[in-house]
């Protein structure tokens, strides 16, 4: 991997091409006290140098603007749900829907939430997107691509809108409490153990007073209000029925007792859908008093993961339960009106006014109940169903309160910055400089005294939040004795917490990612910067090494079945892009094993209903069939295997021809980062589009590549990668995708894609001398007096 080896003697490097002099801007702003320089070094990555934290912020923000401005003008723009009055009258029912779930409360309260200066920092950010924006009007040949193709102009910012935005906050469980209604309603709740493993072991039940069976279409408003926007076609339509995917993160942190350089080390890589450009931006804020590195969101002040020079930090999602849906009677005699212990209540009605481009303004009538926003109403059946969100709460604006803990020096501060952490939920990791690792769980948690938030609830009084839990209620570890720590969103409660009496959450993802991250973190007497990034670009799927023993002393005399069986024999369950071992197993295992498992246990009313089943559950049933599988447990289990892998080589020779030693799972499987603007003619997808390029891993590698099932296009995996050597800060290493850039004209639009996909790394460099050595152009903003 070249990049990996560019550290070594890189100081050298980079002095010797520093002879040419970087390209220099100066421009004149309103807004800024006492200036600041932004230095891009040649990975795209913003170096920001202020004179005061106001003014870094304030410069954060016009190089957000400066990078990224029709990403996150399209970004506020859905969040605030106001596309229609520049994309036309085809985008009301989203802004309607949209709006449903603006947060509406106490601004005081809000801004308290993320510490004393969030206001003020969020005010100078948002002015230095609005010096931006003003820039461009000054300017016009700055305006991005985007908006001359479509003939608009970028909006101004208010600080308020940073955090009243709360549509894309990765909150749960709503939809899954709605799937296990339906099964609930046509087979009962014990056929939703095929669909959904607990964790840990619970039993639940329906709860009293509940119909469980809901009308069809109840999700479609929710659906809209978090879809991406879609240009092309109708977003109504589009947003109905989309792929699922899966959301995921790994993190680790290693100890100096167990590292190979005698200091901590944290590894971090979010996951999430793939695009162009890239979810996550990194970005360097150094002002008196704060030097911080590493990415965030675009459209967001500060950095959620990286290190500040003392406190290296990363973070993961934690499975927190913190949506329910309420089912009300509604008044037979006044649909306004629903049934509130005993008392008929009113529905809140809020109308706002929606500008449409090219036409009359829309009016958006909302209801709400006391517990939050009305998404259907059943006129037939007198009922209506509304959301009580989390992020309905004040202190819930996603990613926004890393401005705080990304100033800790130490992990009281860190730990104490967190207990007021909203959204997402997560696990974060913690290293030092003093050698101390950390673990920290953050996120709002609802206390439900009476019910699990496994199904809805009747909205009648008797189901009701009784507030949330402190945050010191969160499990937490430092310094653990084997001398790390590692999350990926596995459920990772310790043993002897009460489950019982907070009820975090019950739906987690599988183990597996976790499992071969501690496999191979134990494995190792030592673990070294290089060892870390391997790991984050592993390949090896412990469902595939767990279904091989199943298969290994399987014999048929099927043609197709039996090939496979010797194609798979001795393969070390690495799902490199070039291997037909991962070809098989994938199609296999995403098209029929999971489809021929479900028809074979679960019950025939239930199984239209699972569109796939919970991998926990599955791999245990077939390691243990005698549960699942009834009499000749075991014959009918190896039955299942054969059939369906003998279909999956059928296909395979269908689509990649005769020969297995020709199939490829990157031929398969490929990445392609979609702009959301490439739907709209064939020349735009070719300027806009990245890729695509040839993949890798599949949905429970550690390099986590989770496809369409379709066509096995990628839909989910790393947005971002960081290996930090704390206390050897420009030893660090980073990478993003598909770049830096948004404009696709820039070099750094696209240039790191073919990198990512390879498991290469840039320095993530932190010091000047080396930054000043790297740079690429420079960016001088000075106070317009």
């Amino acid at each position: 991997m070249p990049m990996k080896r560019l550290l070594p003697s890189l100081l050298s490097i980079l002095l010797a091409g520093a002879a040419v002099a970087a390209p220099e801007q100066t421009i004149k702003v309103a807004g800024l006290d006492k200036g600041a320089e932004i230095l891009v070094d040649k990975w795209g990555v913003p170096h920001i140098y202020a004179q005061s934290q106001d003014d870094a912020f304030f410069a954060q923000g016009f190089n957000a603007a400066r990078a990224r401005l029709f990403q996150i003008d399209l970004w506020r723009r859905r969040g605030l749900g106001e596309l229609s009055s520049v994309f036309g009258p085809s985008y009301i029912e989203q802004d309607k829907a949209t709006r449903l779930f603006l947060y509406r409360g106490d601004m005081r309260k809000e801004w308290a939430s993320y510490g004393k200066d969030a206001q003020r920092i969020s005010e100078r950010f948002v002015a230095g997107i609005n010096a931006y924006v003003d820039y461009t009007a000054q300017n016009p040949a700055a305006l991005p691509f985007e908006f001359r193709q479509l003939g608009y102009a970028p909006a101004k910012w208010k600080a308020e809108d940073v955090v009243r935005i709360r549509s894309h906050g990765l909150t749960r469980n709503l939809t899954l409490e709605v799937a296990r209604a339906a099964v609930a309603c046509k087979a009962g709740l014990a056929a939703d153990q095929v669909r959904s493993t607990l964790q840990p072991a619970w039993q639940t039940e329906v709860p009293a007073g509940l119909d469980p069976c809901l009308p069809a279409g109840l999700l479609d408003v929710f659906k809209l209000a978090t879809d991406n926007v879609i240009f092309g076609k109708s977003p109504t339509i589009a947003a109905l029925d989309p792929e699922q995917r899966m959301e995921g993160s790994n993190n680790w942190v290693v100890a100096p007792s167990k590292s190979a350089t005698g200091r901590p080390i944290m590894a971090n890589d979010p996951h999430r859908a793939y695009s162009a450009p890239s979810l996550r931006y990194i970005a360097h804020l150094n002002a008196p008093g704060m030097n911080v590195i590493g990415a965030g969101e675009p459209a967001l002040p500060g950095i959620s993961i990286g290190h500040n020079g003392t406190i290296a930090f990363g973070l993961t999602i934690f499975s927190i339960d913190q949506e329910d849906l309420y089912v009300y009677e509604t008044n037979p005699a006044n649909p306004m009106q629903y049934k509130y212990r005993g008392q008929w209540e009113n529905f809140k009605v809020l109308k706002e006014s929606i500008p449409v481009k090219g036409g009359m303004a829309a009016t958006a009538e909302m209801m709400f109940s006391r517990h939050g926003p009305v998404i259907f109403t059943e006129a037939a059946k007198h009922r209506a169903f509304a959301v009580r969100s989390g992020w309905l709460e004040a202190g819930m604006a996603p990613y926004f309160g890393s401005i705080d803990y990304m100033q800790a020096k130490n992990f009281e501060q860190f730990r104490k910055a967190m207990l007021n952490w909203g959204a997402p939920t997560e696990n974060q990791v913690y290293a030092d400089t003093s050698g101390n690792i950390g673990w920290v769980a953050g996120g709002l948690t609802p206390i439900r005294p009476n019910w699990d938030g496994l199904l809805p609830v009747p909205g009648d009084g008797r189901y009701e939040w009784n507030g949330f839990l402190t945050g010191d209620k969160l499990p937490s570890s430092f310094n653990p004795k084997k001398g790390w720590f590692a999350s990926a969103n596995e459920m990772n409660l310790p043993d002897g917490y009460p489950v019982a009496q907070y009820k975090l959450g019950f739906e987690w993802p599988n183990n597996a990612r976790r499992a071969r991250i501690g496999e191979v973190l134990d494995g190792k007497a030592k673990v070294s910067i290089d060892d870390s990034m391997r790991l984050q670009n592993d390949l090896v799927s412990i469902p595939a090494r767990r279904m091989l023993a199943l298969l290994a002393p399987l014999k048929t005399n099927e043609p197709k079945a039996r090939a496979a069986l010797a194609l798979l024999r001795g393969w070390d369950a690495v799902e490199s892009s070039q291997s037909p071992q991962a070809a098989l197993f994938e199609v296999w295992w995403s098209r029929h094993l999971n489809q021929a498992y479900v028809s074979a246990v679960a019950d025939p009313k239930a199984a239209p209903l699972i569109k796939t089943a919970d991998i926990t559950a599955m791999m245990n049933a077939l390691e243990r069939p005698a549960a699942r599988f009834g009499r000749r447990a075991k014959t009918r289990r190896d039955e299942l295997l054969l059939s369906s892998l003998g279909a999956a080589y059928a296909e395979l020779e269908r689509e990649g021809g005769p020969d297995p030693k020709a199939w490829q799972w990157g031929r398969l499987h490929y990445s392609y980062y979609a702009h959301p603007m490439s739907t709209l003619t064939d020349s735009l997808r070719t300027k806009l589009n990245v890729g695509p390029f040839p993949a890798q891993g599949g949905a429970n590698t550690v390099n986590q590549s989770s496809y369409r099932t379709s066509d096995f296009l990628k839909i989910n995996g790393p947005s971002f990668r960081v290996v930090v050597d704390v206390g050897n800060w420009d030893n660090s290493r980073a990478m993003n995708t598909p770049g830096q850039s948004g404009d696709p004209d820039n070099p750094h639009y696209r240039d790191l894609a073919a990198s990512w996909g390879k498991g290469d790394y840039f320095p993530l460099l932190y010091s000047r001398k080396l930054i000043e050595a790297a740079t690429e152009s420079t960016i001088r903003l000075q106070p317009a007096r």
